[in-house]
């Protein structure tokens, strides 16, 4: 199904079980982000749906009845960077800067298979310069514990 380009904020809710273990997983999309002519404070309603996730959950939890609360808040937030241009766009730093304490970020270079090794490697760490110099905090792998398998370090690394 073709998807629309909007601003608007849409919810996908899909049930996950892996190994006796159930998760309800929810995506939040943002179609069309960033494709207006006008993109001052766009990322507005993104912050403003983030914030008002936490209060309800907070709301829920001073709550008497906390039986059947659902927890809707927003923990992560994929961020797709186009990988045409020469970096991050002045859209890309305003967004990350506006949710970096509210959310995780992950970056991500977007469609990176339409480039070569080298032009994603260049792409990688000149967005990773950018974000040291705009002082954008983005999410950090932990640390693996030290009794996981060097299989599992070495996938651990790479990810970082």
């Amino acid at each position: 199904e073709r998807i629309t380009q909007t601003v608007e904020i849409t919810k996908h809710v899909v049930d996950i079980e892996e190994k006796g273990v159930k998760l309800r997983l929810t995506i939040v999309d943002t179609p069309g982000f960033g494709d207006a002519v006008n993109n001052t404070e766009c990322w507005k309603p993104v912050a403003d749906y983030i914030d008002q996730q936490f209060e309800q959950y907070f709301r829920d939890e001073s709550g008497l009845n906390r039986k059947n609360i659902q927890d809707n808040r927003v923990h992560c937030c994929i961020y797709f960077i186009s990988p045409f241009g020469h970096g991050l766009r002045p859209l890309d730093v305003e967004f990350m800067r506006a949710l970096h304490r509210r959310v995780n970020i992950v970056p991500v270079l977007a469609k990176a298979d339409t480039l070569t090794p080298a032009e994603v490697e260049r792409m990688k760490n000149k967005i990773r310069e950018e974000i040291d110099h705009y002082g954008i905090r983005i999410y950090q792998f932990p640390e693996c514990d030290s009794d996981e398998d060097e299989e599992f370090k070495l996938q651990d690394q790479a990810l970082k």
